[in-house]
């Protein structure tokens, strides 16, 4: 299954294009594709939501942290100004991404 992107417009993978990959090479209908798209990122989204972890295999582990209240300062004015406590998601690639990656951009220097 080829899944490379082939406009140099789009660099990114977006939904739409996710999308299109499985009209094309799986032979869904556009909006069955479209919808299990959705449908996937809804679930992990609300996973995450509710505090659970996302732990995709070969892929990588998408977990929420919870970021303790500090003090900030304005780079512009030098004033100091608190940062409130927040939630944010950090992902870690699994082991054989992280290979797969590596093989790759070593494949990529010798050429």
């Amino acid at each position: 299954m080829d899944t490379s992107v082939k406009s140099a417009e789009t660099p990114a993978l977006t939904k739409a294009l996710l999308a299109d990959l499985l009209f094309e090479n799986i032979g869904m209908n556009k909006r069955e594709s479209k919808d299990l798209i959705d449908a996937f990122f809804e679930l992990i989204s609300s996973r995450l939501i509710e505090g659970g972890d996302v732990k995709i295999s070969g892929f990588g582990n998408f977990q929420i942290r919870t970021k303790a209240p500090r003090p900030g300062r304005n780079p512009r004015t030098g004033e100091a100004i608190p940062i409130q406590a927040r939630r944010v998601v950090t992902f870690h690639a699994s082991q054989k991404l992280r290979e797969q990656i590596q093989d790759e951009g070593d494949a990529a220097s010798v050429t």
